[in-house]
This record gives structure tokens, sequence and C-alpha cells, in this order.
């Protein structure tokens, strides 16, 4: 009997991940990428303990991760009123102790192509430049068409296709997207002398504005500035050269703590805006079902929309495996009581944690002398021992007792 196929819509950073993991619980998954070849978009990322407890499943896949492990945390204040600084901590090394990982930065773009070639190395086949556009679903499958007129058909669809999920829209129809108010601007630059010796993630705070930083390689720092701006369209393209180099010129080029000198050495700059989009009260509709970004699209403030994403093919694997364990194909029943029980774990996490990305994101920009100075003395109180560093950082990572 050939094993069960699973078409995965999405190639990006969660389909590559559940479809080796599915690989190895004896599933014959396919993952349909709309581009053509990886996409030269985004900056980086931070993968935490949750989200590397799940990386660690695969075998050899983090001992080959090109990145930097981050030791240290730093938040400074800019305000001219509070300068200075506000915690140094050595929080991810406390991590390590505690849940086994600490956290590790990665370029985006080297990340997506290292867990490609695991795929494929791990025979899951890749089909490039196919969207979804349909789905038509029977009693024994799925029948996913695709933009260029091509069909497939699978026992059932896990939709890994991100924020722009056309997977999403084929079951729950299109929906708003609504701008924050929140632009970042961002680059990728070489490592200031300061911060050379430690691998630090800083976080500099001023009025109504915010910089972090963290270490992708051992001479590269990816960098992210956020701050309220009129709407910006949400993409990763680069902003035109005439003004990334205002920007580098700009207020950032001023200030202290090695962000000047970030800003001003960037070799290039991009600019995103923030977009929400409204909650989803399921994630499936039959033998279809959505994970990571797909079912609950995050700001970045909290660096866990990937590290979100792998707890979610954690646990839907997991009960795969619990509900059909023999991966023969299952029936209808057996996947909604699958499905359900996904949802029903996930949906109030991640639903937590996007809310309180959004509160750290209206957090970093807070304007007004006074409420900066109540935001710095909020950062002074998380991070004046370990044991509120602990407690805050539990909240999110969570890794430890499953």
């Amino acid at each position: 009997m050939s094993p069960t196929k699973v078409i995965i819509a999405g190639g990006g950073i969660a389909g590559p991940i559940l479809a080796a993991v599915l690989k190895g619980k004896g599933y014959d998954p396919i993952i349909y990428e709309r581009h053509d070849s990886i996409p030269d978009a985004g900056l980086s990322m931070c993968l935490q303990p949750n989200g590397l407890k799940v990386l660690c499943a695969l075998p050899g896949l983090i001992e080959s991760l090109e990145g930097k492990t981050i030791d240290r945390l730093l938040f400074q204040s800019v305000l001219p009123e509070d300068p200075g600084t506000l915690a140094d901590s050595d929080a991810p090394t406390k991590m390590k102790e505690a849940y086994g990982f600490g956290m590790f930065g990665v370029r985006r773009t080297t990340f997506h192509r290292q867990i490609i070639e695991y795929a494929e190395k791990n025979d899951v086949k890749i089909v490039w430049g196919h969207n979804v556009v349909g789905l038509e679903q029977d009693e024994n499958s799925v029948t996913v068409k695709f933009e260029n007129g091509n069909t497939d058909t699978a026992s059932f669809v896990v939709g890994c296709d991100g924020l722009h999920s056309a997977t999403r829209i084929a079951l729950f129809g299109k929906e708003k997207a609504e701008f924050t108010g929140l632009v970042q601007t961002g680059g990728i630059s070489p490592t200031p002398a300061s911060l050379a010796s430690v691998p630090t993630m800083m976080n500099v705070f001023g009025n109504g504005e915010h910089f972090i930083a963290y270490p992708v390689t051992d001479s590269l720092i990816s960098w992210a500035t956020t701050r309220r701006e009129s709407e910006s369209k949400e993409t990763w393209a680069a902003m035109g050269e005439d003004k990334q180099q205002q920007f580098r010129q700009g207020s950032y080029s001023k200030w202290e703590c090695g962000v000047g000198e970030v800003v001003q050495n960037a070799p290039k700059i991009i600019k995103y805006g923030l977009y929400d989009r409204p909650e989803l009260k399921s994630w499936h509709r039959g033998r279809v079902v959505l994970l990571g970004d797909a079912a609950h699209p995050t700001s970045p403030h909290l660096g866990q929309g990937a590290n979100q994403a792998f707890e979610d093919i954690a646990l839907l694997t997991q009960l795969l495996h619990k509900y059909n364990p023999s991966a023969g194909e299952p029936s209808t029943t057996t996947l909604e009581t699958i499905f359900l029980e996904y949802e029903t774990a996930r949906i109030p996490r991640s639903s937590l944690l996007v809310k309180e990305a959004r509160k750290q994101g209206d957090g970093r920009v807070t304007q007004g002398v006074e409420a900066c100075k109540q935001r710095n003395n909020i950062i002074r109180a998380i991070y004046k021992d370990d044991e509120s560093i602990a407690a805050n950082y539990a909240k999110v990572v969570k890794a430890k007792e499953e």
C-alpha cells in the first residue's frame, strides 16, 4: 500500500518543517509553493526554546543551521529625560538551563534555504510556481486547484501559506487587513565592535521610537526600527536608494549604544507596514486545516511567529500519530477529531500571544516623556532579578512541560 498523500500549501518557513516531520511518520507530503524559487524577502528570525524544541526532533537539522546563539539581552533608553541602561541580562543563558534551548538568531533567507534543502534530502517533493485558487472536497480526498490550471488530489491538505494565505481565503473568504499604525524599517549590517564580544539582543527605546537588533552570524546583525506612521504597504521591498540614504543619515544615526553605526552601515534598508487580520474561530473545514501565519498571523514584536508555527506542527503531527498511528488513509471522522483537538488546544495560546505581541508593539512606541518614563520603569521591574525574568519568559516560551 502506498503512503497517505498530504498536500502542503506553502513552502515558506512552516511547510518544509511540517513535511519533514510527516515524512518521518510515514506520510507522503508534497509541497506546492506559489513563488518560482526561494524569495529574497524578510530579514531574520529569532528561534526560541519552544521552536527549537520542535526542530530538535528532526535528526541533524539544528546542528546544520547557520546562525548565532544569543547570550545577552540589553535594554537601553535614549530618552533625554531618562537615558541609560534599563536592564542587562543573561536571560538567554538561563533559558537554556531551564528549557534545554536558548535563543538563536538566523537570517530568514539562509534558514529558508536550509530547511528546503533538509526537506528535499528527506525525499520531500517541492513544486514551485503553484498558487492555490480553489479546493474541492469529497468524503475521502481534497482536490487543489492552482492558478496555472493544474490540479492535484490528496487525502488531506494543510495550509501553511502564510500571511496572505490562499488556503484560508478558499476556506473562509477574503478579509480586509487592518493597518496597525506601526511601520518597521530594517536591514542587516556589520556587527559593531561594541556588540561583538558578547552576542547580544539589544532593545533601545526613545520617545515614540524603538530599535531592536540581534546577531545572525559571527559578523552580521539584523535590526529593525518601529514607529507610528501613516499607512505603508505590507511589503518587504527595499526602499528607493534616495530614501535609504535619508534614513541612514536620519534621527537613528544620532542614537548611541551602537545604533547609529548599525543604521549608517546597512547596505540595504527595507520598509514595511504592520497589518492585523481578523481572528478565526476555527482553523479547519472538512479535510483542510490551517497552520502558522495562515491560521494566526501575528506582528513581530514577540519574535514568536515561526516558533508558534513550529508548536502547531508538533501538536498536529502528535495528534495524527495518536488517532491514525498506521499513517493510513484517515476517515473524515478521524480528521475531524484531530483537527478539532488541534485547534481547541492551539487557538487560545496563539490568540493570547498575538494580543501580547500587539501590546508589546504599542508599548515600544509609547509617546510623551512621562509615559516613556513609566515604560522604562516597567522594563526595569521585569528585568530586576532572575525570578522576574523567568516568569516573564515562561508565559511565552512554555517549552519545558510537554
